[in-house]
């Protein structure tokens, strides 16, 4: 694998892969007008939608939110039963509330709740106390994070932004999401994308199994 400089933003990188290609769809959609449940949630909404399909995806589990902010999503977590720790250097306080998309209402979140935190950035030795190790745009953790996986038996869930800090990125004509689901496979995992309904980057890939 080539080792390029992260800083190297001498070319463009081609276009992101179509659903179609990335086993989403079977064949491209006629465009249609959406409506209610069907409509493209900001990007605000990104940890209400993850958590929905976290929980329908797996069992509750000790997941390690990486780069996780200020926690909402490891707080919603919570709320279902798993044991949700943030990993981020950055300590930051919970908002105050958030929206049930579900439920369409505002709720509040006291002042007095919290959720577990290890201020600090991640490292694979850390990957050791987690069943999934989840990273949402975190920004240099990708390949960790799939290595980390690799070395500690555990699964990951990835939703990618960009290659700002990674220790290794994909040549010129090759797009991020794709290299990254082919790096996962090389290090032995079965690889599936997924999509969610919020506007910017929302395709994910995450571990089904082991080829090896």
């Amino acid at each position: 694998m080539d080792h390029h400089c992260n800083t190297d933003r001498t070319h463009k990188y081609p276009a992101p892969p179509s659903l179609v290609e990335l086993g989403l769809q079977d064949r491209p959609l006629p465009s249609k007008r959406l409506s209610g449940q069907d409509l493209t949630k900001l990007k605000k909404f990104r940890f209400q939608l993850l958590c929905d399909w976290l929980v329908e995806q797996f069992d509750p589990c000790r997941i390690a939110d990486i780069g996780g902010g200020k926690g909402l999503l490891a707080y919603l977590l919570q709320e279902s039963g798993w044991q949700a720790t943030v990993v981020d250097p950055y300590n930051q306080a919970l908002p105050n509330k958030y929206k049930d998309l579900q439920n369409d209402r505002r709720v509040r979140i006291a002042p007095t709740e919290r959720v577990p935190r290890l201020a600090q950035p991640f490292t694979p030795d850390l990957a050791v106390d987690f069943d999934l190790l989840l990273g949402l745009h975190a920004h240099g953790c990708n390949i960790r994070i799939i290595e980390a996986a690799r070395d500690q038996g555990c699964d990951f869930v990835l939703l990618p932004c960009c290659v700002i800090d990674e220790p290794a990125v994909p040549p010129p004509d090759k797009h991020w999401l794709p290299w990254l689901a082919d790096y996962a496979r090389q290090q032995g995992f079965a690889v599936q994308h997924f999509q969610l309904n919020f506007k910017g980057q929302n395709i994910g890939l995450y571990n089904t199994g082991h080829t090896g």
